[in-house]
């Protein structure tokens, strides 16, 4: 018996001096001289041709517009910016004469999502002539795994009910994911995403024009996007707003520049809506401070100085879209 109590402690210290080597492999010596000498010839080499990348490092979407009547589950990046979003339709639906519909958006961004959440908080302005009709969004996001990410939110909270035609709020929470096997022709993003999500408000309950016009009280609740970049920094959209389809496209029309510009049609079918629309949007973010940065970020930085590559002033994950420009039904 004493034996069987020795022969398995032994079994068990040996499991566990095994694991320990797996898991921190830096602790032989013998192995650390090799992987090290490994990584610095793959990095010489890597640092000759110029092109530096983490092939481990997950694939983020690309930043130009993915969607325009949809919000997206990817937050800001890890930094913190202000930002800037005007978007219009014409025409606007139920209206006669026909006439045009605008939005802004301003607001603020800030919160690591890999490791903690991001936050977004904005202000609309939908009657932009007259500077009222005034309602907010509030955003939270969180990367989950490899190339996906969640988001809830409240958009268009507050709005007066004696000033807004759509006075009712928005919650939703959506889940977007940037494909791992298909490299954008930017490096570090995907050329391809798309977000699945379920929301109440403008995605769930159509307008009193609609129940009027014998289409019903409500929508599907449930929206989705797709997004392929056709080229570089260029998108083809498909949507489905909980109400209607739409084809878009996001362009990002100068590569050293945060400026994102998106257009597209709307309305596609007869399920709500009197008119097919046409829709743009134009973005701007504004970095407030340095970027923080973490260990991959910052060797990815040094590479690109040493190489004089431009580096891309857009924060991570701004499209210009997503957060909480969302035209009125």
């Amino acid at each position: 018996m004493k034996e069987s109590r020795i022969g398995g402690l032994k079994q068990i210290s040996f499991l566990l001096i095994l694991g320990f080597i797996f898991l921190f492999p830096r602790i032989t010596p013998a192995q650390t001289v090799f992987e090290n000498s490994l990584k610095a010839k793959m990095d010489s080499i890597v640092s000759q041709n110029g092109d530096y990348k983490f092939f481990n490092q997950a694939l983020l979407p690309n930043n130009s517009v993915q969607s325009i009547m949809t919000p997206s589950g990817w937050g800001g990046g890890n930094s913190t910016y202000i930002f800037g979003v005007l978007g219009g339709v014409f025409p606007a639906m139920y209206t006669d004469p026909q006439k045009a519909d605008l939005i802004g958006v301003v607001g603020v961004s800030g919160g690591n999502p890999v490791k903690y959440v991001n936050a977004s908080v904005s202000l609309n302005v939908t009657r932009v002539s007259e500077l009222r009709d005034l309602s907010a969004n509030i955003i939270l996001s969180r990367q989950i795994f490899k190339g996906s990410s969640i988001s809830v939110g409240g958009l268009q909270l507050f709005a007066s009910p004696a000033v807004s035609d759509a006075p009712d709020p928005t919650f939703y929470i959506a889940y977007s994911h940037a494909a791992q096997s298909v490299r954008s022709r930017t490096a570090g993003y995907s050329g391809l995403g798309y977000t699945i999500g379920y929301g109440t408000g403008r995605f769930l309950y159509k307008s009193p024009q609609d129940t009027l016009t014998g289409k019903g009280k409500y929508g599907t609740g449930f929206f989705a996007n797709i997004s392929y970049e056709i080229f570089r920094q260029v998108n083809l959209n498909a949507e489905w707003s909980g109400m209607n389809l739409g084809f878009s496209s996001g362009v990002r029309p100068l590569r050293s520049s945060p400026l994102t510009i998106g257009f597209g049609v709307y309305n596609l079918t007869k399920y709500s809506g009197d008119r097919i629309q046409f829709i743009a949007s134009l973005g701007l973010p504004i970095v407030l401070g340095r970027r923080l940065e973490n260990k991959r970020q910052k060797a990815d930085r040094l590479i690109k100085d040493k190489n004089r590559i431009r580096d891309d002033r857009t924060p991570p994950n701004f499209r210009g879209g997503e957060n909480g420009l969302i035209m009125r039904n």
